[in-house]
């Protein structure tokens, strides 16, 4: 019995699979404000809009929120105390899958960088496909999309040791 439960769980991923996608970013660790951030919540950050060329070359138009903003919101170390040891905080982007990308503080903020890093759940006027989850970290600079991290599910802030 226990093996058809398996099976029957296991096949929903494959027929709805939408159905394990994260709709909730945990945002937690080295933050004086843990948020859960929804759709609901989501919606009421400022939206932006950056450009970002797939693997193949073709230009697209990701929106959603910059990083730096949720951060704030969460209260992590940025701006005019990001300084001494707290240069050694980072960001680890966690999606559903376990794939975990890492972001030094400095990248994200905006009195380091004029980079504009979001989490989208928007592309070209429509929500993510579902391959992509309800958010996708987009790097428009990057030359490789490794760290444009799909179906994120957390943002993790700590100190490297």
């Amino acid at each position: 019995m226990q093996k058809l439960y398996t099976i029957l769980i296991a096949a929903l991923f494959f027929v709805v699979p939408g159905i394990a996608i994260a709709q909730t970013i945990k945002i937690t660790g080295e933050v004086t404000t843990p948020l859960d951030v929804d759709k609901a919540t989501f919606q009421k950050f400022t939206q932006v809009s950056v450009k970002y060329k797939d693997k193949n070359g073709k230009e697209h138009t990701y929106t959603g929120v910059s990083l730096y903003d949720i951060l704030q919101k969460a209260g992590v170390t940025l701006g005019p105390t990001l300084r001494g040891q707290n240069l050694t905080k980072y960001v680890l982007a966690e999606a559903i899958d376990g794939y975990h990308v890492v972001f030094a503080l400095v990248e994200l903020d905006k009195e380091f960088t004029d980079k504009q890093i979001i989490l989208a759940d928007k592309v070209d006027g429509a929500a993510l496909p579902t391959t992509e989850g309800s958010y996708r970290i987009i790097v428009p600079d990057d030359k490789k999309a490794a760290r444009s991290i799909r179906q994120v599910t957390g943002l993790k802030v700590a100190f490297a040791k």
